[in-house]
């Protein structure tokens, strides 16, 4: 049985802390759900880590549910998460539509989406069809274009007022756990004591309820860009590419493949091949 909302509720209410990591397919999947992380975040961060676009904003619903299907085939333990794409929530009718897509064809157990002010009234809707729903506020990456080089927010009185004011919208509007991405840590743990539902810290410091991190930065895969809140736990993509020039190597050298890595044929078999006018002819 998969990982459900009130899990992460009871790990809340029990002071234990909790870790997501985003999940893009089949494989990704399959090793997170034997690693025992609780919940897989099938993030629009595909965009920049998986499509190499420059932001998550050219990532389509079609596109998450198709990731979607990989990550819930992959786990059977985790919980599924899937991001609502730009501007595939603009009212409340759209988001509904767009949440019922990632639940019916996506096969997830949630969805996400960014912001406050008026989404709450979507994340409402949402919830009130029977679809948990993860707010996100903070730095919210599909409004890249407004914010610009602002990534951390809340570094200001009012700003602390609007994003405090914003999470108690969302826990009232029925979200059952809140990201908190590139908030000081002051505030993600004010916030996160003023609430009583989980929030979840993305270079939010250490206050938090859980962790969440994208699977390319926490393995060194996406060498591309190093946020300064992600810490590679490995350097793999010097592994790949270690492995995949010895590979070019052994072929060009005629060591592999060798006879061990293909199929023989039986002997009496191999004799009238041998025998025949097609081995002649060759």
């Amino acid at each position: 049985m998969r990982v459900a909302i009130q899990d992460f509720q009871h790990l809340r209410d029990q002071g234990e802390r909790f870790v997501l990591v985003t999940a893009y397919d089949y494989t990704s999947a399959q090793l997170a759900d034997r690693a025992g992380i609780p919940a897989l975040l099938v993030g629009d961060s595909l965009g920049t880590v998986v499509q190499g676009h420059d932001t998550t904003i050219p990532v389509t619903l079609d596109d998450v549910v198709y990731h979607c299907r990989m990550v819930v085939r992959g786990s059977s333990k985790a919980m599924v998460i899937g991001d609502l794409p730009f501007m595939t929530y603009p009212d409340a009718e759209h988001g509904l539509a767009s949440a019922g897509r990632l639940f019916q064809e996506g096969r997830v157990q949630a969805v996400k989406l960014e912001g406050g002010g008026r989404m709450v009234e979507v994340v409402q809707a949402i919830v009130d069809h029977g679809i948990p729903v993860m707010g996100h506020l903070g730095y919210t990456p599909q409004s890249v274009h407004r914010f610009g080089k602002q990534i951390v927010r809340g570094k200001t009185l009012e700003q602390a007022r609007l994003l405090l004011n914003e999470a108690r919208r969302l826990e009232d509007a029925g979200a059952f756990s809140i990201v908190l991405e590139c908030v000081p840590s002051a505030l993600a743990g004010l916030i996160t004591r003023s609430l009583h539902i989980p929030t979840i810290g993305i270079g939010s410091g250490p206050e938090t309820d859980g962790q969440v991190q994208v699977w390319h930065d926490l393995l060194g895969l996406y060498t591309d860009f190093v946020p300064r809140h992600a810490k590679p736990y490995a350097h793999l993509a010097e592994t790949i590419v270690a492995a995949l020039e010895s590979y070019s190597t052994e072929v060009r050298e005629g060591v592999f493949p060798t006879e061990r890595h293909a199929s023989a044929m039986p002997e009496e078999a191999l004799r009238m091949l041998r025998e025949s006018e097609l081995f002649r002819t060759a």
